[in-house]
């Protein structure tokens, strides 16, 4: 009998996902011995078995269910995670699929590198291949968590090794950013990292209308996550070079995101610029110094947000700046001698551009 080499968990919590597109893109194109745990949660498991088709009565399927009325994915992706057997683990959403050959694919890296994380490429449909993580430049095995920018991948896409992580779960209880606590610690604390930037990729789907993390939220739930992250053991023993490698994503990508959500649909509020401030304040005493990092014009959002009272026309004008990345303000810090920083956003932008186009590349030891 073969051995299971790894267990794909999907969590599906409403009739409307296509999971049959999800675990079909598993069970037809993978030859490596694998089982898809499918978890109902708060949903009848019957009706999800029905959308299944023939698919539910394949050997390597296994349904669950767990009802906990809570609406996020953390709950069923942890029953999953609990029920695992495999030397590896994936996780994959429910409205989403893999490439032909993907996780036969990153097993092979896995073999070849002995990589506790193998990071799967990801494609957006009507978007093309995510630019993150912005690794070095023909980087893909032994990558480093600051030099390589893990921390941009949010989602642990890919494949994780049990031996080496199969005590990490998802954060219970939050808002948002489940995953992000659980994505940290894998970047910073893996052996041998791998990326297989060419290989069969993840491909997301913009399909879906039922999201359960997309509503609007006050800026102190947006930020729950950090009480997982910023005051554990873990995070402060990591160097200041990390610690500043992940302020600075969180800063860069979340915080932007939290000022565009909440622009967009409500206005802001004297309470919630001394929230976004203080939310700010205690991400650079987590890692001084990494304001500096950010563009000129992401520093004059924040500067604009959280000292005076703003219209939404001028925040998303401001918010558009930073999106033009073929001006100065959008690609230079505010300190020149900081232009060409690591974790500044012209290298990291850049970086980010060579992952959306991979091709023949020379591996670097």
């Amino acid at each position: 009998m073969n051995t299971l080499e790894a267990d794909i968990i999907v969590a599906v919590h409403s009739q409307t996902r296509p999971i049959s597109r999800a675990v079909g893109s598993v069970l037809d194109h993978t030859q490596a011995n694998i089982r898809v745990t499918v978890v109902a949660h708060n949903i009848d498991p019957e009706i999800i078995r029905t959308n299944l088709g023939h698919l539910a009565s394949d050997p390597r399927l296994r349904l669950l269910a767990l009802t906990d009325g809570i609406p996020s994915p953390a709950g069923p992706l942890n029953y999953g995670l609990d029920e695992a057997e495999a030397p590896f683990v994936a996780i994959m959403g429910s409205d989403d699929a893999f490439e032909p050959g993907a996780i036969d694919s990153w097993l092979s890296v896995q073999r070849s590198t002995g990589a506790s994380t193998v990071i799967a490429r990801i494609f957006h449909t009507g978007r093309g291949n995510d630019s993150y993580p912005p690794v070095r430049r023909r980087r893909s095995r032994n990558l480093d968590g600051a030099k390589d920018r893990l921390a941009y991948r949010s989602a642990p896409l890919g494949l994780i090794s049990r031996e080496k992580f199969g005590h990490l779960r998802f954060t219970a209880g939050l808002p948002s950013g489940e995953d992000l606590a659980y994505t940290t610690y894998l970047w910073f604390h893996g052996e041998a990292i791998a990326f297989d930037r060419a290989g069969p990729a993840y491909v997301g789907f913009s399909d879906a209308v039922d999201r359960v993390t997309s509503e609007p939220r006050a800026v102190a739930d947006d930020f729950r996550f950090l009480d997982e992250i910023l005051p554990t053991d873990w995070f402060l023993a990591l160097s200041k070079r990390q610690r500043r490698a992940i302020c600075i994503k969180i800063l860069r990508v979340h915080m932007f995101d939290s000022i565009l959500s909440r622009t967009a649909t409500m206005p802001w509020t004297d309470a919630e610029r001394a929230a976004l401030s203080a939310v700010i304040e205690r991400i650079t005493d987590a890692a001084p110094g990494v304001l500096s990092l950010l563009s000129m014009v992401d520093r004059e959002v924040l500067d604009t947000v959280t000292q005076k009272p703003v219209t939404t026309e001028l925040t998303i004008k401001l918010l558009e700046r930073r999106w033009n990345y073929k001006t100065i303000p959008a690609m230079l810090p505010r300190n020149v001698f900081l232009a060409l920083h690591r974790q500044g956003p012209f290298r990291t932008l850049f970086a980010g551009l060579l992952v959306m186009a991979p091709g023949p590349f020379i591996e670097r030891s």
